[in-house]
Protein backbone atom coordinates (compact mmCIF):
# COMPACT_ATOMS: atom_id res chain seq x y z
CA UNK A 1 0.00 0.00 0.00
CA UNK A 2 1.27 3.46 -0.94
CA UNK A 3 0.85 6.26 1.58
CA UNK A 4 0.87 9.90 0.51
CA UNK A 5 0.87 13.03 2.69
CA UNK A 6 -2.64 14.31 3.42
CA UNK A 7 -2.04 17.97 2.66
CA UNK A 8 -5.76 18.66 2.56
CA UNK A 9 -6.13 17.67 6.22
CA UNK A 10 -3.41 20.07 7.36
CA UNK A 11 -4.74 22.84 5.11
CA UNK A 12 -8.23 22.40 6.53
CA UNK A 13 -6.90 22.54 10.08
CA UNK A 14 -5.07 25.83 9.70
CA UNK A 15 -7.51 27.18 7.12
CA UNK A 16 -10.03 28.23 9.76
CA UNK A 17 -9.25 31.92 10.54
CA UNK A 18 -9.36 31.68 14.34
CA UNK A 19 -7.11 28.63 14.37
CA UNK A 20 -4.73 30.36 11.97
CA UNK A 21 -4.49 33.37 14.30
CA UNK A 22 -3.82 31.11 17.27
CA UNK A 23 -1.00 29.32 15.47
CA UNK A 24 0.51 32.61 14.30
CA UNK A 25 0.49 33.88 17.90
CA UNK A 26 2.69 30.92 18.87
CA UNK A 27 5.29 31.57 16.18
CA UNK A 28 7.46 33.66 18.51
CA UNK A 29 8.36 30.48 20.40
CA UNK A 30 6.51 31.25 23.63
CA UNK A 31 3.93 29.01 25.27
CA UNK A 32 0.50 30.60 25.71
CA UNK A 33 -2.52 29.58 27.73
CA UNK A 34 -5.86 28.61 26.23
CA UNK A 35 -7.32 31.87 27.53
CA UNK A 36 -4.62 33.93 25.83
CA UNK A 37 -5.12 32.05 22.59
CA UNK A 38 -8.89 32.51 22.79
CA UNK A 39 -8.33 36.26 22.93
CA UNK A 40 -5.89 36.05 20.01
CA UNK A 41 -8.37 34.02 17.98
CA UNK A 42 -11.30 36.26 18.87
CA UNK A 43 -13.41 33.36 20.13
CA UNK A 44 -14.95 32.16 23.37
CA UNK A 45 -13.06 29.88 25.75
CA UNK A 46 -15.15 26.84 24.78
CA UNK A 47 -14.64 27.46 21.07
CA UNK A 48 -10.92 27.96 21.62
CA UNK A 49 -10.76 24.65 23.49
CA UNK A 50 -12.31 22.89 20.50
CA UNK A 51 -9.90 24.58 18.09
CA UNK A 52 -6.88 23.75 20.23
CA UNK A 53 -7.93 20.12 20.51
CA UNK A 54 -7.96 19.87 16.73
CA UNK A 55 -4.61 21.63 16.42
CA UNK A 56 -3.12 19.31 19.03
CA UNK A 57 -4.57 16.22 17.35
CA UNK A 58 -2.95 17.27 14.07
CA UNK A 59 0.43 17.76 15.74
CA UNK A 60 0.54 21.46 14.90
CA UNK A 61 0.64 22.40 18.59
CA UNK A 62 1.62 20.58 21.76
CA UNK A 63 0.22 21.07 25.24
CA UNK A 64 1.74 20.85 28.71
CA UNK A 65 -0.01 21.28 32.07
CA UNK A 66 1.38 23.38 34.89
CA UNK A 67 -0.83 23.78 37.88
CA UNK A 68 -4.32 24.74 36.75
CA UNK A 69 -3.15 26.06 33.41
CA UNK A 70 -2.64 24.41 30.04
CA UNK A 71 0.15 25.86 27.95
CA UNK A 72 0.33 25.49 24.19
CA UNK A 73 3.26 25.92 21.83
CA UNK A 74 4.17 25.05 18.23
CA UNK A 75 4.39 21.27 17.94
CA UNK A 76 7.94 21.01 16.56
CA UNK A 77 10.63 22.84 14.58
CA UNK A 78 9.33 21.08 11.44
CA UNK A 79 5.88 22.59 12.04
CA UNK A 80 7.42 26.04 12.54
CA UNK A 81 9.38 25.67 9.30
CA UNK A 82 6.24 24.71 7.38
CA UNK A 83 4.27 27.62 8.83
CA UNK A 84 7.06 30.04 7.93
CA UNK A 85 6.78 28.70 4.38
CA UNK A 86 3.04 29.40 4.32
CA UNK A 87 3.75 32.95 5.54
CA UNK A 88 5.96 33.57 2.53
CA UNK A 89 3.18 32.78 0.04
CA UNK A 90 0.11 33.95 1.99
CA UNK A 91 -1.54 37.16 0.73
CA UNK A 92 -1.90 40.08 3.13
CA UNK A 93 -5.55 40.55 4.05
CA UNK A 94 -7.33 43.86 4.37
CA UNK A 95 -8.20 44.35 8.01
CA UNK A 96 -5.41 42.00 9.09
CA UNK A 97 -4.42 42.04 12.75
CA UNK A 98 -0.80 42.58 11.67
CA UNK A 99 0.20 46.04 12.86
CA UNK A 100 1.33 48.62 10.33
CA UNK A 101 3.81 51.48 10.70
CA UNK A 102 6.88 51.40 12.98
CA UNK A 103 6.02 48.03 14.48
CA UNK A 104 6.07 46.40 11.08
CA UNK A 105 9.45 47.97 10.42
CA UNK A 106 10.73 46.50 13.69
CA UNK A 107 9.49 43.07 12.67
CA UNK A 108 11.16 43.33 9.30
CA UNK A 109 14.43 44.32 10.94
CA UNK A 110 14.64 41.57 13.56
CA UNK A 111 12.15 39.13 15.03
CA UNK A 112 11.84 35.73 16.64
CA UNK A 113 10.85 32.92 14.30
CA UNK A 114 9.89 30.05 16.63
CA UNK A 115 13.33 29.78 18.28
CA UNK A 116 15.79 31.58 16.00
CA UNK A 117 16.45 35.08 14.71
CA UNK A 118 14.75 36.23 11.52
CA UNK A 119 14.51 39.50 9.59
CA UNK A 120 17.05 41.76 7.91
CA UNK A 121 19.58 41.43 10.74
CA UNK A 122 19.35 37.64 10.66
CA UNK A 123 20.04 37.65 6.92
CA UNK A 124 23.00 39.97 7.54
CA UNK A 125 24.31 37.69 10.31
CA UNK A 126 24.34 34.68 7.98
CA UNK A 127 26.15 36.71 5.32
CA UNK A 128 28.81 37.71 7.85
CA UNK A 129 29.15 34.11 9.13
CA UNK A 130 29.78 32.97 5.58
CA UNK A 131 32.26 35.80 4.93
CA UNK A 132 34.15 34.83 8.10
CA UNK A 133 34.15 31.19 6.90
CA UNK A 134 32.22 30.06 9.96
CA UNK A 135 29.33 28.69 7.91
CA UNK A 136 29.57 27.04 4.50
CA UNK A 137 26.76 27.04 1.95
CA UNK A 138 26.69 24.19 -0.57
CA UNK A 139 23.75 23.23 -2.78
CA UNK A 140 21.38 25.44 -0.77
CA UNK A 141 22.34 23.71 2.49
CA UNK A 142 24.26 25.22 5.39
CA UNK A 143 26.94 23.62 7.56
CA UNK A 144 29.32 24.80 10.25
CA UNK A 145 32.96 24.74 9.24
CA UNK A 146 35.65 23.50 11.62
CA UNK A 147 36.38 27.16 12.29
CA UNK A 148 32.68 27.71 12.92
CA UNK A 149 32.46 24.89 15.45
CA UNK A 150 35.42 26.31 17.36
CA UNK A 151 33.73 29.74 17.29
CA UNK A 152 30.53 28.28 18.74
CA UNK A 153 32.50 26.65 21.55
CA UNK A 154 34.12 30.04 22.28
CA UNK A 155 30.65 31.50 22.66
CA UNK A 156 29.84 28.81 25.23
CA UNK A 157 27.60 26.77 22.94
CA UNK A 158 27.72 23.06 23.81
CA UNK A 159 28.14 21.44 20.39
CA UNK A 160 27.86 17.91 21.78
CA UNK A 161 24.47 18.77 23.28
CA UNK A 162 23.31 20.28 19.97
CA UNK A 163 24.34 17.15 18.06
CA UNK A 164 22.32 15.04 20.47
CA UNK A 165 19.13 16.86 19.47
CA UNK A 166 16.82 15.46 16.81
CA UNK A 167 17.27 18.38 14.44
CA UNK A 168 19.92 19.59 11.99
CA UNK A 169 22.68 21.78 13.34
CA UNK A 170 22.19 24.31 10.54
CA UNK A 171 19.21 24.81 8.29
CA UNK A 172 18.66 27.39 5.58
CA UNK A 173 15.37 29.21 6.18
CA UNK A 174 14.05 31.58 3.51
CA UNK A 175 13.11 34.77 5.32
CA UNK A 176 9.47 35.72 4.61
CA UNK A 177 10.12 39.48 4.64
CA UNK A 178 13.64 39.62 3.15
CA UNK A 179 13.17 36.73 0.69
CA UNK A 180 16.75 35.70 1.43
CA UNK A 181 18.15 32.98 3.65
CA UNK A 182 18.75 33.22 7.37
CA UNK A 183 20.15 30.59 9.75
CA UNK A 184 17.79 28.20 11.52
CA UNK A 185 18.34 24.78 13.11
CA UNK A 186 19.97 24.00 16.45
CA UNK A 187 22.81 26.50 15.89
CA UNK A 188 20.39 29.25 14.88
CA UNK A 189 18.43 28.68 18.09
CA UNK A 190 21.60 28.62 20.18
CA UNK A 191 22.79 31.93 18.70
CA UNK A 192 19.51 33.63 19.57
CA UNK A 193 19.75 32.25 23.11
CA UNK A 194 23.30 33.65 23.27
CA UNK A 195 22.11 37.11 22.21
CA UNK A 196 19.43 37.08 24.90
CA UNK A 197 21.73 35.65 27.59
CA UNK A 198 24.41 38.29 26.93
CA UNK A 199 21.71 40.97 26.88
CA UNK A 200 22.76 41.91 23.38
CA UNK A 201 19.11 41.63 22.37
CA UNK A 202 15.67 41.63 23.92
CA UNK A 203 12.21 40.83 22.66
CA UNK A 204 9.68 43.63 22.62
CA UNK A 205 6.61 43.06 24.80
CA UNK A 206 3.65 41.40 23.06
CA UNK A 207 5.55 41.16 19.78
CA UNK A 208 7.86 38.91 17.81
CA UNK A 209 10.10 41.95 17.24
CA UNK A 210 13.63 41.93 18.68
CA UNK A 211 15.74 44.99 19.40
CA UNK A 212 19.53 44.82 19.65
CA UNK A 213 21.98 46.85 21.73
CA UNK A 214 25.14 48.38 20.26
CA UNK A 215 27.01 45.22 21.30
CA UNK A 216 24.37 43.16 19.59
CA UNK A 217 24.71 45.17 16.40
CA UNK A 218 28.48 44.65 16.60
CA UNK A 219 27.97 40.90 17.03
CA UNK A 220 25.87 40.80 13.87
CA UNK A 221 28.40 42.77 11.84
CA UNK A 222 31.58 41.20 13.24
CA UNK A 223 30.63 37.84 14.79
CA UNK A 224 34.12 36.33 14.78
CA UNK A 225 35.72 39.40 16.39
CA UNK A 226 32.95 39.82 19.00
CA UNK A 227 33.09 36.21 20.22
Amino acid sequence: MVYTPDLAAIAATIGEPSRARMVMALMDGRALTATELALEGGVTASTASSHLARLEESGLVSMTKQGRHRYFRIGSPDVAEALEGFMRIAPRMRGSRIRTGPRDEALRRARVCYDHLAGALAVRLLERLQTAMLVDATDDSLALTTRGEAWCERLGIDMAALRAKRRPLCRACLDWSERRTHLAGAVGAALLEHLFAKRYARRLASSRAVTLTARGESFIEHPFVTA
